[in-house]
């Protein structure tokens, strides 16, 4: 199963609008054998997954062969992460002005990167062994703003956590 594969419960979830909400996304036979986590199945398929970019970059993956687990990933391993082609350089760009980011966030965003050092929300990332062509090391798949975030603290000595949560897909 594949992104495009999807197409039709996308264009489902398009014309229900707002009736068409995650509650009966997650539940929609089309997605329900892949038996990923929700977190991960909002962010990676309710969210994106008809995303011309997004499709560009994971739509060689087959969705069914991606294990989700939480995993814990030291601070010092989100340098130098990519993201997928279609955004390449826009983790960058957040990191460039973390404050700016965080302040255009609900308030509790703030809070929580001030007394936890760390995202409310783990971000997605996948093994690289999965894309077309495969490659070694982690990417992010959603969550550029908050890995950006990190980086931009890091640089600016702000408060940072030394470990992260986040969402691996492996193979």
């Amino acid at each position: 199963m594949k992104l495009k594969d999807l197409a039709p419960l996308m264009e489902r979830r398009r014309a229900g609008g707002l009736s068409y909400g995650y509650d009966r996304f997650r539940i929609d036979p089309a997605v329900a054998p892949l038996l990923w986590p929700d977190d991960v199945l909002e962010q990676f398929l309710y969210d994106f997954g008809d995303d011309d970019h997004f499709v560009t970059d994971y739509g060689n993956i087959d969705l069914r062969e991606i294990t989700w687990r939480l995993e814990k990933i030291s601070a010092a391993d989100f340098h130098g992460m990519p993201t997928g082609a279609s955004d390449d350089g826009c983790i960058e760009e957040f990191a460039e002005n973390p404050v700016h980011w965080v302040q255009n966030r609900p308030q509790e965003v703030g809070r929580h990167w001030e007394e936890h050092g760390t995202w409310m929300r783990p971000p997605l990332l996948i093994d690289r062994r999965l894309l077309d062509p495969p490659s070694s090391g982690l990417q992010v798949v959603e969550g550029r703003t908050r890995v950006g975030v990190l980086r931009g603290r890091l640089r600016e000595g702000l408060h940072v956590a030394p470990d992260h949560q986040a969402w691996v897909g492996r193979p």
